[in-house]
């Protein structure tokens, strides 16, 4: 190459300054990928992450309390997974224990599903009954809140663990006598498989019993977050950004997902993402704090629930648990999710 062409060419990139290095991220998912989780490809498909000079990595995940165990083990730097899970593990190893970034699901979806022909109608029904579910799910994790709180037992029920997949099968086989798991979930998978969640189920909902619990969160591991606070604030902008834009189009969104999973039923997805904003992330308290915010009070009372009722030995302090550090200013997060 000629000298002077050589000059040009450095003088321009010194013009341009150095490029700028993509910090990368490890994330891992609640579960396999669905509608409701369009938000995270919508990010990553319209360059959101990019902005943020961010290189992420999203996998699926196991269930929203095994999320958090894989943060907590360095395998991730990010996740999405269940609050009372992360609450349950700082109490426990409060050094290791994520902490959370972004609320997404405000309003708890932790339920049991009967059939609807079940004798089981209240909590008082499932003494002497099993109820299976896969180990990491969140409404197994916080059965014995749920029990403490109906004022049951929870010695009383019988436990099995089920693969994810069998879960709506051996429920309408009778081969279990309820499921835990996430209502929409729970619903939507039914649906899927060709039965009808309105008229072969019902549902006993952890909430309807004094459980005013937040469930999934965006968290981080503590030592990310320490080393990289700026590219976490862009993460949770670009995320934010996205969950702005699935819920202004929540059929459109679905696309994203369907890149990923075309074996996925499209009609089914759109249906429950529109349900799990209505019913999962629309508290009446966002108009008042915002998506991606908490009522401290609220979550002391959380804690307090869940280390109760889990008998663990230490209550951990709010700070411990979530902070606002990351979150974008008010007037750019959503504070109605549905009418």
């Amino acid at each position: 190459m000629r000298p002077r062409l050589v000059l040009a060419l450095l003088a321009s990139a010194a013009l341009l300054g150095p490029v700028q290095a993509q910090t990368p991220i490890r994330m891992v998912l609640n579960w396999k990928y669905q509608g409701p989780q369009a938000l995270f490809f919508l990010a990553e498909d319209k360059g959101y992450f990019k902005d943020a000079d961010l290189a992420v990595t999203i996998d699926q995940g196991e269930g929203s309390a095994a999320a958090i165990t894989k943060v907590a083990t360095g395998a991730y730097d990010v996740g999405f997974g269940d609050i009372n899970a992360l609450i349950s593990l700082s109490a426990t190893q409060p050094d290791q224990a994520p902490i959370g970034i972004y609320q997404m699901f405000n309003t708890p979806p932790f339920t049991i599903a009967v059939t609807a022909d079940s004798p089981i109608r209240k909590p008082a029904d499932l003494v002497g009954k099993t109820i299976g579910g896969p180990a990491s799910d969140g409404a197994l994790k916080l059965f014995p809140a749920f029990a403490k709180a109906a004022g049951i037992d929870a010695s009383a029920v019988t436990i099995t663990n089920m693969q994810p997949n069998l879960r709506e099968q051996m429920l309408m086989s009778g081969q279990v006598d309820g499921v835990f798991g996430y209502v929409n979930t729970i619903a939507f998978s039914a649906k899927a498989a060709g039965i009808d969640p309105d008229t072969q189920l019902r549902f006993v909902s952890y909430g309807d019993y004094g459980l005013d619990l937040y469930s999934n969160a965006l968290v981080a591991s503590k030592s990310f977050a320490a080393e990289h606070p700026e590219a976490l604030k862009g993460l949770v902008a670009a995320l934010n950004r996205a969950t702005v834009d699935m819920i202004a189009d929540p059929a459109g969104s679905v696309e994203a997902v369907m890149k990923r999973e075309p074996l996925l039923n499209e009609a089914v997805e759109v249906e429950r993402t529109r349900a799990t904003l209505a019913a999962e992330m629309n508290h009446p308290e966002i108009g008042r704090i915002g998506l991606g915010a908490i009522d401290p009070d609220r979550m002391k009372r959380a804690i307090d629930v869940v280390v109760e009722a889990n008998g663990l030995p230490r209550t951990p302090a709010l700070e411990e648990v979530f902070t606002d550090a990351f979150l974008p200013p008010l007037a750019e997060r959503p504070t109605k999710v549905v009418d």
